[in-house]
């Protein structure tokens, strides 16, 4: 069973925290946290992400930025990251990560989300209506047993 999903981009401050919030406005049973490849620790979510979250009413989660690490690998059950290089290096850097490391867009044809940072509102808007599609995919395989109960 799916209970604690790690969410993987870059720097942790634009599409791994805006995933986070909608896995847990969607999937409210589930243990959800984020990380960077590089990530700007310390540093909150970019106010775009937030202004997007706020504008379709999703609830924004306190957020700072953080490195991934061991420690939150092993923690994971699922890790999503957003495209293919992503995937790749941390598969790369710890093999044993293979079983349970995937596109967030595997159930949409292993779609990639592209990153937003320093582009305008309209590119974080997509960004959240592509990953909305990519995390709905999800849902069916996220501890439904945990939800019935």
């Amino acid at each position: 069973m799916i209970n604690k999903v790690l969410v993987i981009c870059i720097g942790n401050i634009c599409r791994s925290p805006m995933a986070v919030a909608l896995l847990r406005h969607h999937a409210p049973h589930l243990q959800v946290e984020s990380a960077g490849l590089k990530a700007c620790v310390g540093e909150d979510m970019h106010a775009l992400t937030a202004q997007v979250l706020s504008d379709n009413q999703i609830a924004r989660p306190a957020h700072a930025a953080c490195q991934l690490t061991d420690e939150r690998v092993r923690w994971a059950d699922l890790i999503l990251v957003m495209d293919q290089r992503q995937l790749r290096s941390i598969t790369d850097k710890a093999p044993h990560t293979r079983g349970k490391t995937f596109l967030i867009g595997k159930w949409r044809d292993d779609f990639e989300i592209d990153d937003p940072y320093r582009r305008p509102l309209s590119a974080f808007q997509r960004t959240y209506t592509e990953l909305t599609l990519c995390i709905e995919g999800w849902l069916p395989y996220l501890s439904s047993e945990d939800r019935q109960r």
